[in-house]
């Protein structure tokens, strides 16, 4: 009796590395967009013309700090002091920057460029890769994508202005915290140090949130990183 043969299956072609990390990039830019037509309708709402929100998208670039200079405007304020509100905030990409300085290559124009893209969220997502050159790309295909998508986003939402009504009842501003979290998680998981450092500014940034204004938490929790270099030399 003879045995059927069977045909050997062709093996399936692995995703090529910066396939996957489109792919795991996609829901940061997912929320990017959806904050991106927040705060452009936002802007136009409160009576500031749409190129504002459009060209400081461009320029500066800073999620949060876009915010609170808007609202410095809204309120009254002047441009003086809606920058530097806006600077205060962004005094964190510093630290940041020297945490993926490497990373961004070494050339002028790919450091000044780099420098332009640094976030929370591509720091976040080049730092949890496993290797040098695949935080490199990482870093470049989540930063590319994000500024794309986020200035689409503040384009749309200015465009829209009124029309898209009330944003804070569609829960917009959990968007970031969660994705950043799913970020983290791995990192979280995987290194106790990272958790000891994450554990301590966390702490610290509830614990000044009553009393600091807004965004100086977040900027001294970076003194958890002491917990940090206490678990390397330990």
């Amino acid at each position: 009796m003879r045995t059927a043969e069977r045909t050997p299956r062709t093996p399936r072609t692995p995703r090529t590395p910066r396939l996957e990390l489109v792919r795991d990039a996609s829901l940061v830019w997912l929320a990017s967009g959806v904050v991106g037509v927040s705060f452009g309708a936002i802007a136009v709402a409160g009576g500031l013309p749409v190129w504002v929100p459009v060209v400081m998208s461009l320029v500066v670039y800073a999620g949060s700090a876009q915010f609170s200079a808007v609202g410095v405007l809204l309120a009254g304020g002047g441009p003086l002091a809606a920058a530097a509100t806006g600077l205060l905030l962004n005094t964190r990409t510093a630290a940041y920057s020297l945490a993926v300085a490497e990373t961004l290559g070494r050339g002028r124009w790919a450091r000044l460029l780099g420098a332009h893209l640094v976030t929370d969220e591509t720091v976040a997502f080049a730092l949890a890769q496993p290797d040098p050159v695949r935080r490199r790309t990482a870093f470049w295909v989540s930063g590319l994508g994000l500024f794309a998508v986020w200035n689409t986003g503040v384009l749309i939402g200015a465009l829209a202005g009124d029309a898209i009504g009330d944003t804070a009842r569609y829960g917009l501003d959990a968007a970031f915290p969660a994705v950043l979290v799913a970020l983290v998680l791995p990192a979280l998981r995987q290194d106790a140090p990272v958790r000891r450092s994450a554990l301590l500014g966390a702490c610290l940034a509830l614990a000044l949130t009553p009393v600091a204004p807004a965004g100086v938490p977040v900027l001294l929790a970076l003194a958890g990183l002491l917990a940090f270099g206490k678990g390397r030399t330990a």
